[in-house]
């Protein structure tokens, strides 16, 4: 009956799949198997509340099965159940009882909740257990630069290529770690990974990013570009992206109408810092991480949650068009209660906390009726820059409009356009933060934020060096640098290859003078 309820998923027959599984659940009621199985097939059929409801009845059998628990956790991961997660981990046993499949999996749910530094607790058993498991040294690789300690992700990297040349992840995650130079990079190994027969596209992204990003090191600048372009047309061939249907999404946003009923005293304030990704979210957020009444809590999926299960509607992406009719004739305060009781476990005391997830913005007019005390950061940051910056990094599938020219010029002009809805929309509820300006001068950038927010300033935020966080963000090494201005813009480089981009922010720039 199982192997039945299992083909039928393959054929992606939702309903019959469901039927064949709620008869297994029948002759073996709380098997956490089938309710792990119930849960990603409603989430597929794209119902949200029934997903959530049996992954939280499997957590409840208070199984301790490793191979279930691998499957259970990302799972309670997906429904934002932070709690119920970390029980099953701790219910699993000592990570020292633990198989190295379960530690893995404990730490990268453990990082994708902004957990990395105990997610390395995990990762550093799994390593004593085998110090030569690819997959443990890579896993930790990842876990060390969220953490900044960027001499020992190298060796750990290094270990794991040795080890297994053939894993093209190594190599993205070693070129990232520090700047090459001539004497020391790794060109010629990437090059000779790259023609091993056999390679799968997302190998052939992974090496063509590390090679762009070595290369470009190197000055290289027109074997760089090759280099990327590769990797980008080897990550696009692989998403299904449609622009239309993101343009579509903008337009509906822009006529969305809602209502939100206010629960009890809000709560605790929450700081969203939206934009662009790669404008600065995470600059901005580490400053703000060294005020004493600002909780810092990363890139948080939990909004996002609250109006999955608002809307009851289970969707790839942020959102979808489907959940913002449907977030028409829901009350929305239901979403920003649900919202501040998810991360109430994470903040102690703190009665102002930050959430960095860029693409938020997209969710601003459920914000302003969900949550009537938040208050919204937008990060400016110059159209070249900001697009240059996205197209230079590989992304997991979340952002698929970022590696071709053209869709991620007009997903930026689309981003724009929705932004200046906002703004005229909720006047006063947003905050413009200027990327540059935040470079130049951080005192007045950060005296106006604090100000907006209901804070005074405090001069911890101007600490930036102090930092001991964890960065869960593709700017991890970047933001643990410091503050630099460059005399010239990393896109002038290649700015004859940039036209598409080019051509839209001087459209951004046109506008934006109009506006002035």
């Amino acid at each position: 009956m199982l192997a039945s309820a299992e083909a039928l998923a393959g054929r992606r027959e939702w309903d019959a799949a469901i039927a064949a599984y709620e008869k297994v659940l029948a002759l073996a009621p709380d098997d956490p198997h089938t309710l792990v199985q119930l849960s990603y097939v409603h989430s597929l059929r794209g119902d949200y509340r029934r997903a959530e409801n049996f992954a939280l009845a499997a957590a409840r059998t208070g199984t301790t099965d490793a191979k279930i628990l691998t499957e259970l956790l990302p799972r309670l991961r997906t429904f934002n159940r932070g709690a119920e997660l970390l029980a099953c981990i701790e219910r699993a046993g000592p990570p020292a009882r633990m198989s190295i499949p379960l530690l893995i999996a404990a730490g990268a749910q453990l990082s994708y909740l902004n957990l990395p530094e105990r997610a390395i607790d995990y990762l550093d058993e799994a390593r004593r257990a085998d110090p030569d498991y690819p997959t443990t040294l890579l896993a930790r690789t990842q876990i060390l630069t969220y953490l900044g300690r960027f001499d020992e992700a190298e060796r750990d990297v290094n270990r794991a290529i040795r080890r297994a040349p053939e894993i093209a992840q190594g190599y993205w995650l070693r070129a990232g770690l520090r700047r090459q130079t001539a004497e020391h990079n790794h060109v010629y190994a990437i090059r000779q990974e790259l023609a091993r027969p056999g390679r799968s596209t997302d190998d052939i992204a992974l090496l063509s990013f590390a090679l762009h990003k070595e290369l470009d090191d190197l000055q290289q600048y027109d074997e760089a570009w090759q280099a990327l372009m590769q990797g980008c047309r080897a990550k696009r061939s692989r998403l299904n992206y449609d622009p239309r249907t993101t343009q579509h999404l903008f337009d509906v946003l822009r006529t969305f109408e809602g209502s939100g009923t206010a629960h009890g005293d809000g709560g605790p304030t929450p700081i969203f810092i939206v934009g662009m990704h790669r404008s600065g979210t995470t600059l901005l957020e580490q400053m703000l991480a060294g005020h004493p009444q600002i909780a810092a809590l990363g890139e948080l999926y939990d909004f996002t949650s609250a109006m999955r299960y608002t809307t009851d509607r289970h969707c790839k992406g942020v959102i979808d068009a489907t959940l913002v009719e449907r977030a028409r004739s829901v009350d929305l305060g239901v979403a920003g209660k649900r919202y501040l009781d998810g991360v109430r476990w994470r903040l102690g005391e703190a009665r102002y906390f930050t959430d960095k997830l860029p693409a938020n913005f997209l969710n601003i007019g459920f914000i302003a009726h969900a949550l009537p005390q938040a208050k919204i950061l937008h990060m400016v940051r110059d159209p070249m820059e900001t697009c240059f910056s996205n197209l230079r990094e590989l992304f997991s599938d979340a952002n698929p409009y970022s590696y071709d020219l053209r869709e991620l010029a007009d997903y930026y002009r689309g981003y724009a356009d929705l932004m200046r809805h906002w703004r005229a929309r909720f006047a006063g509820r947003t905050l413009d933060v200027e990327y540059a300006q935040l470079l130049t001068d951080p005192e007045s950038q950060l005296r106006r934020v604090t100000g907006f927010c209901g804070l005074p300033f405090d001069p911890a935020v101007l600490e930036l060096g102090s930092r001991r966080r964890g960065v869960v963000t593709a700017s991890a090494v970047q933001v643990r640098g410091g503050i630099q201005i460059r005399d010239r813009p990393k896109w002038a480089t290649y700015e004859r290859w940039l036209s598409p981009i080019a051509l839209m922010a001087r459209t951004i720039g046109s506008m934006h003078g109009r506006n002035a």
